[in-house]
């Protein structure tokens, strides 16, 4: 079983409600859709949306990075000579992860259906099943606690708040109005997207354990390069804090494990560049006893599904942030994991179980 085609399309779909973060506002979601064709008929997908404020790639540069580089590096490669498929994936170029995760979940899905397998039960199989939580974007206290309200109204029972844009006191305000808007049976998470430096972070989340407001876990406080402000923040706070935007590559999960820089790995394969990746900082974090969360970036079900398949897959990695595709008015792709309110359901058809994605009004399957 050899590639046989690499075709790339591109996709487009308008947000419900515009998404805010410390970094960036996103009001469609677009990406580079990839397709993997075996000699012998098999059809895997891939999916990488562009974010230039953390992976530094954008549409254009995805799709040359995968036609004319990724392309002829694999085209005639055997996907059952897997070490050597995905070593010439991950090194026939520097950098350009979501790129290489696009093409790295097609892989995946078409290795999964020649095993017959659903891929999480190929990848470890540990549950068929996930619960997501939903981002309430950072917007002013009132209207944060309004979109939580409704969230939580719809039965997600775990809401990640969006902080870090503006000063400390504004940002405690809307974690009080969210905190009073759902009550105390809700879990609440923050994501400051390196909103803070590590002082603000230290004076900001003291407050927070000092007033009540029971907050889960606080995921990158600090900027991404600022490692001893990510062990100084975790050293000097009670509440555990999760590394997103410092972790990109197998090498930074140990490098943050070893300083005790952070409680708790968020995994992202537009970050790591795949599954395969992927797994191997799981496994790190594993060796190191450190629980794991698999989160995204604004994408369809393709991403989603990949993303869903490796988070099943191992036991360590006990939370999920997989609320992307409900943020979108139109869902691209039939087939792949299903939702039921929060819950994310695994297809029992082998690979990713994707049959077809609308790419800007063209069915393509």
């Amino acid at each position: 079983m050899k590639v046989a085609r690499i075709d790339v399309y591109q996709s487009a779909v308008p947000l419900k409600k515009a998404f805010k973060t410390a970094l960036r506002t996103v009001t469609v979601a677009e990406a580079i859709v990839v397709k993997v064709t075996t000699d012998d008929g098999l059809i895997g997908w891939g999916e990488a949306p562009p974010t230039h404020v953390i992976t530094g790639d954008s549409l254009a540069s995805i799709r040359y990075t995968v036609e004319a580089v990724i392309k002829p590096a694999i085209v005639g490669m055997s996907l059952l000579e897997r070490d050597a498929l995905f070593h010439k994936l991950q090194h026939c170029l520097v950098g350009n992860t979501s790129a290489k995760a696009a093409v790295d979940m097609a892989l995946h899905d078409c290795i999964a259906q020649y095993a017959g397998m659903p891929l999480y039960q190929l990848l470890g199989g540990a549950k068929d099943t996930l619960e997501t939580d939903y981002t309430v974007s950072v917007n002013t206290p009132s209207e944060m606690a309004s979109d939580a309200l409704d969230y939580a109204k719809d039965g997600f029972s775990t809401l990640k708040i969006k902080v870090g844009k503006d000063d400390i006191e504004t940002d405690i305000k809307r974690l009080q109005a969210v905190r009073e808007a759902v009550g105390s049976s809700t879990t609440l998470r923050l994501d400051a997207n390196q909103g803070w430096d590590r002082k603000t972070a230290v004076r900001a989340i003291t407050r927070m354990e000092e007033m009540g407001l029971n907050i889960e876990l606080v995921e990158q406080p600090v900027a991404a390069a600022d490692l001893k402000g990510l062990q100084y923040v975790t050293a000097n706070v009670e509440t555990p804090i999760m590394a997103d935007e410092s972790l990109f590559s197998p090498q930074d999960a140990r490098t943050l494990l070893e300083m005790q820089a952070v409680d708790l790995l968020n995994i992202k394969l537009m970050k790591a560049g795949g599954i395969q990746p992927a797994l191997d900082i799981a496994r790190i974090a594993k060796a190191y006893s450190v629980e794991c969360m698999v989160g995204c970036m604004i994408e369809s079900r393709i991403g989603i599904s990949a993303a869903a398949h490796l988070a099943a897959s191992q036991l360590h990695i006990t939370r999920v942030d997989f609320d992307a595709p409900l943020m979108l008015r139109e869902d691209i792709v039939t087939g792949g994991v299903r939702y039921e309110g929060s819950k994310l359901l695994l297809n029992a058809s082998p690979g990713l179980g994707i049959l077809a994605v609308d790419t800007q009004g063209e069915m393509v399957i």
